[in-house]
């Protein structure tokens, strides 16, 4: 019996997180599945992925197969270089928290203090007192007339 590694799709339409499970490779794609060994939400910002390490290296040491989106997925966590005895990549991005985006926003506008940008627009402002005056000239013209 052949396994393989491979996603799981769940939720609603356009709103799709899958978990990576291990199964017989003949299974539907949402079929039976042997062991659940991880999450993976892409719409998040970051994406959230979560992976029992020690689970999927005991299924890649006894031969089974990750499809390519979770080959992809092992290759950022590390799990697969762990298995080929390569180096550990650079750990994942983490979300940024409120702090973290208030101090850079603060950063952000003290560099700007120093410039001349008092919060004003750059073009300036149309002159409507002209039109209204050359269409009071009109309008006079054709009452005369």
């Amino acid at each position: 019996m052949a396994v393989k590694i491979k996603l799981k799709r769940l939720g609603k339409i356009r709103q799709p997180h899958y978990r990576i499970v291990v199964a017989d490779s003949r299974t539907r794609r949402d079929g039976r599945a042997i062991e659940e060994i991880g999450l993976y939400h892409p719409t998040y910002n970051p994406s959230r992925i979560e992976v029992d390490s020690e689970r999927a290296q005991y299924w890649l040491s006894v031969g089974a197969q990750p499809t390519e989106p979770v080959l992809a997925i092992l290759k950022l966590t590390g799990d697969w270089q762990k298995h080929k005895g390569l180096p550990a990549p650079a750990p994942l991005l983490q979300p940024a928290t409120k702090e973290d985006k208030r101090a850079s926003f603060d950063a952000f506008a003290k560099t700007l203090e120093g410039d001349d940008a008092k919060g004003e627009a750059i073009t300036p402002k149309a002159k409507k007192t002209e039109k209204k005056a050359d269409e009071a000239e009109a309008a006079a013209e054709s009452t005369e007339a």
